[in-house]
């Protein structure tokens, strides 16, 4: 099951997200609005099954509007210890969700919020399910290696020809790095944390993959068209 998180940051309109990303909203998924993130449902033709927050970006008014059309509303205190969006995550966990789309993580005016919001991708308990932020101008996930069954980690690229695909290791430095179907290919090499080699590949196919033996990669796509 598809939970999209909605989060109060840049998103794009839907016409740019459907021509970057083909078939990124699956049939049948939930919505959970994270705060102010709430109201790129009506623009983006979304709605909301829940709604999770401390309110100060929304405001009272619109909690009251959501709560009022049957919303369900987890409203949370503002000193708390999680992010709205890492609430909302949460809440995605427990709805079952398989996989997980958080809209608004990106840009905005708060950079610390778009570095935590790409944070969360390491959560661990994210680890077994299909993880992406995403934007019209980009989408981010997070390849880690090995799996529980010791073996190589693997990712589809699948993507239009000519979008940028930068493999960012964190935490360490990526090892065996393998590509398929990018300018610049990789043959089980690493990729040093903190060096900028894998920065700006180039998708040749629309059937690219990468496979990574040891390691955490961020990916992070931008469409040929920016």
């Amino acid at each position: 099951m598809q939970v999209i998180v909605l989060a109060d940051g840049h998103v794009g309109t839907r016409a740019a997200l459907d021509a970057a990303w083909p078939g990124w909203l699956e049939p049948g998924a939930r919505v959970i609005g994270a705060d102010g993130g709430a109201r790129h449902a009506g623009p983006l033709g979304l709605t909301i099954d829940r709604w999770v927050g401390d309110g100060d970006s929304l405001g009272d008014a619109g909690v009251a509007e959501l709560e009022a059309a049957g919303v369900p509303i987890d409203r949370a205190r503002p000193d708390k210890d999680e992010s709205d969006t890492e609430l909302a995550v949460l809440a995605a966990l427990a709805m079952g969700a398989t996989t997980l789309t958080v809209l608004g993580a990106l840009g905005g005016p708060r950079v610390d919020h778009a570095l935590a919001n790409v944070g969360l991708l390491a959560m661990p308990d994210l680890q077994h399910l299909t993880v992406r932020l995403l934007a019209a101008d980009a989408r981010v996930r997070l390849l880690r290696a090995p799996g529980a069954d010791g073996a190589p980690a693997a990712l589809d690229l699948g993507g239009g020809v000519g979008d940028l695909v930068s493999l960012l290791p964190i935490g360490a430095d990526a090892e065996g790095v393998t590509t398929d179907g990018l300018a610049y290919a990789l043959r089980d090499e690493p990729l040093l944390e903190g060096r900028t080699r894998g920065l700006s590949n180039v998708r040749e196919r629309p059937d690219a993959t990468i496979v990574l033996r040891r390691g955490q990669l961020l990916v992070v796509e931008t469409p040929a068209t920016l």
